[in-house]
């Protein structure tokens, strides 16, 4: 098991620096000067000691290698720099986003795997018959399902037409609401997105569960458990939904490194202020420093995720423990 670790640990270390390099080298590989995307359209009214002036406040009249050394140490203390839109610290902007982004992909990461568990083993326990077919159906459709144009249904009907959800927003704008007040708005300005994001992602947990639980429930142990009498209802969810859930558990941890990248068409079609609607209003307006720290981000959640499955999987399968040493 500890040689285990100290592999993924080496690999992982590998993967990070790897990214940070590629995160660091690809905005300068970009055709044209760095300077069309701190000024935008103004460097052409500029003059050559504003243009210089410009390079030297960021750094770029150094040569690569001394940027290089300057960038993995602005990451190892979190400095992102400056948005060239909002003209802020990067590190204030994404800290004002953030707890948007994993309230509402926090929620539907948590709603989504328990409903897909619960539907997952519901299928496969009535394998084929009405209800499975019924259930597979249901959730194959809203797999292919854009979610753009689901989010737009629903704002159309629910928010457009019968007023029952505001449009758009995490909260009313200038309401200064507190305390309890506060909290059914932000609720109530959720429900949309929320049920959007998990009307699309639900398929996933509920197609692994199902996958699993078929799986499960040919093996010798369930027909043995049938055999000495045990009752369906313990062999259901005692013996054969518990041992199904281990994929389900991988799949929740790679999820959960996903949360922090956002939804960013959801949040996009509802306006609402999380990481993937910056990311969007970052890409309109060419802020490259917002977008390069955007994506550290979100592979530094993957990468992190992907190690936490790593370690947990072993403590819920030992076999895969034993396996690896």
């Amino acid at each position: 098991m500890t040689r285990f670790l100290t592999g993924k640990v080496t690999q992982y270390i590998f993967v990070i620096f790897i990214m940070l390099t590629l995160n660091f080298l690809l905005p300068r590989l970009m055709p044209g000067s760095p300077l069309a995307y701190i000024a935008g359209e103004d460097i052409m009214l500029m003059t050559t000691e504003e243009k210089e002036a410009i390079l030297e406040a960021h750094g770029l009249n150094k040569s690569l290698l001394e940027q290089y050394f300057i960038y993995l140490g602005n990451m190892a203390t979190m400095d992102f720099g400056y948005s060239y839109q909002q003209k802020m610290p990067i590190t204030q902007l994404i800290s004002e986003r953030l707890p948007w982004t994993l309230l509402l992909t926090g929620l539907n990461l948590v709603i989504s795997t328990l409903l897909g568990v619960i539907f997952g083993t519901i299928s496969a326990w009535k394998w084929g018959k009405r209800s499975d077919v019924s259930l597979l159906t249901i959730f194959m459709f809203l797999s292919a399902m854009p979610s753009f144009w689901l989010g737009m249904i629903l704002v159309a009907i629910f928010a457009a037409q019968w007023g029952l959800f505001p449009i758009f927003g995490a909260q009313t704008a200038w309401s200064n609401l507190t305390g309890l007040d506060r909290v059914t708005d932000i609720a109530h300005h959720l429900v949309l997105p929320l049920v959007t994001l998990v009307l699309i992602t639900v398929t996933t947990t509920y197609m692994t569960m199902r996958y699993s639980m078929l799986n499960v429930l040919g093996e010798d142990y369930i027909m043995m458990a049938r055999a000495k009498g045990v009752k369906e209802k313990m062999i259901k969810y005692r013996h054969a939904m518990r041992n199904a859930l281990l994929p389900v558990a991988t799949v929740f941890m790679l999820s959960l490194g996903n949360i922090f990248g956002g939804a960013t068409v959801i949040e996009t079609v509802f306006a609402y202020p999380g990481i993937g609607r910056l990311m969007f209003e970052a890409v309109l307006s060419r802020d490259y420093p917002v977008i390069q720290a955007a994506f550290l981000i979100i592979t530094l959640s993957v990468v992190i995720a992907n190690f936490l499955a790593d370690i947990l999987y072993p403590i819920l399968d030992p076999k895969v423990g034993r396996n690896n040493g």
